[in-house]
C-alpha cells in the first residue's frame, strides 16, 4: 500500500478544542511558571498578611458520654451494673401476684373450681409478676409484668 507522494498524511486528528474553537487563543490552559520561579504547590503556606493577627490555637475540651441502653426485664435474672451501687451484679428475683394471677383465679372460679382450687394460680410463679432487685444494696431495679 503505497501513499502518493503529493498528498500530505495527517499524523493525528484535531483536538476537541481545535474543532470547537474553545480556548484556541490561549496557548496553555494553566499558567506556566518562568524559568527561575518555583511553582506554588500543595503544602506551601500562603504569605501572612500584615494587618491580620496569627491564628490562636484554642484548647478543645472533650467530654465522653456513655449511653446505656435500656434494660428489658423478663422472668430470668439479668447480669448488669446496678444504677444505685455501680457494681456488676446478677439480679435477684421476687414474685408478686399480678393481673394474670387474678384473671387465672377468676377464670377457674367461673369454670367451677370454687372449693380452693381457684387459688392454685397464686402458687405458680409462671403466672406472677417478677421484680428484679440488687443483691448488694436491695434496690428495686425493674419489674416484669405478665399482663
Amino acid at each position: 500500500m503505497s501513499v502518493p507522494s503529493g498528498i500530505p498524511v495527517p499524523s493525528a486528528p484535531p483536538s476537541y478544542e481545535e474543532t470547537t474553537g474553545i480556548n484556541v487563543s490561549y496557548p496553555h490552559p494553566y499558567p506556566v511558571p518562568e524559568a527561575g520561579q518555583k511553582p506554588a504547590g500543595k503544602g506551601m503556606n500562603p504569605p501572612p498578611y500584615m494587618g491580620q493577627p496569627a491564628p490562636v490555637n484554642n484548647p478543645v475540651t472533650v467530654q465522653t458520654v456513655y449511653v446505656q441502653q435500656p434494660v428489658v426485664f423478663y422472668d430470668r435474672p439479668i447480669q448488669m451494673c446496678c444504677p444505685s451501687c455501680n457494681q456488676m451484679i446478677v439480679t435477684r428475683l421476687s414474685y408478686d401476684s399480678g393481673a394474670l394471677t387474678w384473671l387465672s383465679c377468676g377464670g377457674l372460679c367461673l369454670v367451677g373450681c370454687v372449693a380452693g382450687c381457684c387459688l392454685i394460680p397464686f402458687c405458680i410463679d409462671a403466672l406472677k409478676d417478677v421484680d428484679h432487685t440488687c443483691p448488694n444494696c436491695n434496690t428495686l431495679i425493674g419489674s416484669y409484668k405478665r399482663l
